[in-house]
C-alpha cells in the first residue's frame, strides 16, 4: 500500500470514528423501537458496517479534503436511519424466509402445518448441515428463492427430473430428522431399552 493509499484509509476510518460517536446510539435506539430483540446488535452492526462502505456519502460529513470535525447529528442522522432502515428490512426478509422454509418443510415433515418454536429452527439447520452439499442447495433454492425444479436444473446445472427426484428425497430426509427432533418423543429415550430390562426382570 502507497503512502497516498495509507493516509486515505487513516482518513476514512477518522471520519467514520467520529461518525459512529454520533450516530451509534441513536441509531441503537431506533432499532431497539421497531426490532426485535435479538436482531438489534445484528442489523447495528450492519449498519455500520455500510456507513464504513459509502462514507464518502454521507451527507454533511467532512470530506477527505477537510479536517474531520465533529458531525452535526442532525445533518447526518437522517441518511444514517434511512441506511438502518434499509437492514432492518433485508434481516427481516431474510427472517420470513427462514420461517418460510420451516413452515414448509414441518408441512413435510407432519402432514399438516402447525406452530413451531425457536428451538425447531435450530433443528432445521442441524437437518440441512447433514445433507449432501448439492441436496442442501437444492433444498434451499426450493424454499429461500421459491424456485422451480426447472429452474433450480438452470442454476445446478441438472436436468430438472434429476433435481425433482432430489428435491423429493432430501425433504423426506428432513421431514425425518425434524420428527426425530420435534416430535413428541423428542429428547426422550425408546421405549426397546426399557422393555428388554422389563423382559429380564420377568424372567427372573
Amino acid at each position: 500500500m502507497t503512502e497516498t493509499e495509507q493516509r486515505a484509509t487513516r482518513d476514512q476510518r477518522a471520519r467514520f470514528e467520529a461518525l459512529a460517536r454520533v450516530v451509534a446510539e441513536p441509531l441503537h435506539r431506533y432499532l431497539l423501537r421497531r426490532a426485535e430483540p435479538d436482531q438489534v446488535d445484528d442489523v447495528l452492526a450492519e449498519t455500520l458496517l455500510v456507513l464504513w462502505r459509502r462514507i464518502e456519502d454521507v451527507p454533511g460529513l467532512a470530506t477527505e479534503h477537510a479536517p474531520v470535525l465533529v458531525p452535526d447529528p442532525d445533518a447526518v442522522l437522517p441518511w444514517c436511519y434511512g441506511v438502518a432502515r434499509g437492514c432492518l428490512a433485508n434481516a427481516r426478509r431474510a427472517d420470513r424466509r427462514r420461517r418460510s422454509l420451516l413452515e414448509r418443510l414441518t408441512w413435510t415433515a407432519a402432514g399438516s402445518a402447525r406452530e413451531t418454536g425457536d428451538a425447531d429452527h435450530t433443528a432445521l439447520h442441524t437437518a440441512l448441515a447433514q445433507l449432501r452439499p448439492l441436496d442442501r442447495e437444492i433444498v434451499q433454492l426450493w424454499a429461500y428463492e421459491e424456485l422451480t425444479p426447472s429452474r433450480i436444473a438452470e442454476v445446478t446445472g441438472l436436468s430438472a427430473n434429476a433435481v425433482s427426484i432430489r428435491l423429493h428425497r432430501a425433504k423426506k430426509k428432513l421431514a425425518a430428522r425434524l420428527e426425530r427432533k420435534t416430535g413428541p418423543g423428542a429428547g426422550h429415550e425408546t421405549g426397546e431399552g426399557q422393555g428388554s430390562e422389563e423382559s429380564g426382570r420377568s424372567s427372573r
